[in-house]
């Protein structure tokens, strides 16, 4: 993750939400420290301790404790602990739930498809479907719930699909204008929504062939066809609930929009704690003064 990128969308959410000031923390003593704890409310995978880490050093906290990127975590663990000026705490406190729940919603979303398939030899990718502006987090929230990123943006690669084919005039056309225009380096992907285009597609010899809204029966027969040096990706409505059924199948890559489009964040909350001491997650006081 770029350090310097992130620091200064924090930085952007930090202005964002408060402003010329907090309003409400200005009435508490500007000397007054505190404890703060962030505990899970349910079961999940916890993603975002960068982001923490960067959010104390920004807003001058003491980084306590911090709960290691891909934890599996129950309801009444103890995410995280801060300690510092009472009144930068609670400023900070809905920057770091927004952030820290949406990518530990999407880390156990992903990690949730990755065990529901149970099929190493297939990885589960996210694609561009992302937040505006939060790409980078919620890439990095998919790698840490087991999955793997698909492209971060349309430089990557070449991905022709159905409009580019329209466009291009057909599959060939569009594969071998790709060809005339990109490096060796950069990898040609065609997304095919019949069989005959995949025949045209394996004709001109992509790198990689996306089979959209297919059956897995349908799967099974189509990649019979395609050579082995071909990596093959489905997608296409393909969810948590569905995912199983693509188990065993010769495929290379599936990618879900579901990992980041539509996932519900994690539930957990912060809560101030007198006299400078907190549970750990082995529920042994500590004195942190």
């Amino acid at each position: 993750m770029n350090t310097i990128y992130l620091r200064e969308q924090l930085r952007q959410f930090l202005i964002e939400d408060i402003g010329y000031g907090d309003l409400s923390s200005e009435l508490i003593d500007e000397l007054d420290e505190s404890v703060a704890t962030v505990i899970a409310k349910e079961h999940g995978v916890f993603c975002g301790k960068p982001i923490v880490r960067e959010l104390a050093i920004m807003q001058q906290l003491d980084l306590v404790d911090c709960q290691e990127d891909g934890s599996r975590i129950a309801p009444g663990d103890v995410l995280i602990v801060l300690k510092g000026k009472t009144r930068v705490l609670l400023e900070t406190e809905r920057v770091l739930l927004n952030v820290i729940q949406r990518m530990s919603g999407i880390a156990t979303m992903t990690r949730q498809c990755v065990d529901a398939l149970g099929d190493d030899s297939i990885h589960v990718t996210d694609t561009r479907k992302t937040t505006p502006g939060l790409r980078m987090l919620e890439k990095y929230a998919v790698r840490v719930g087991g999955g793997y990123n698909h492209r971060l943006r349309l430089d990557d690669a070449v991905m022709i699909k159905d409009n580019h084919i329209v466009a291009l005039g057909g599959v060939a056309e569009a594969v071998h204008a790709a060809r005339s225009k990109v490096g060796h380096t950069t990898p040609i992907e065609v997304e095919v929504e019949s069989f005959d285009q995949l025949i045209e597609a394996i004709q001109v010899n992509p790198d990689i062939v996306m089979l959209d809204n297919r059956t897995p029966d349908e799967l099974r027969e189509w990649v019979r066809h395609i050579p082995n040096h071909i990596t093959i990706e489905v997608s296409g409505g393909i969810t948590l609930d569905t995912i199983a059924d693509y188990r065993g199948i010769r495929i290379d890559v599936i990618s879900l929009g579901q990992l980041t489009h539509s996932v519900r964040a994690l539930d957990c909350s912060m809560n101030l704690q007198g006299g400078m001491k907190y549970a750990t997650t082995r529920n042994t006081p500590i004195d942190v003064r």
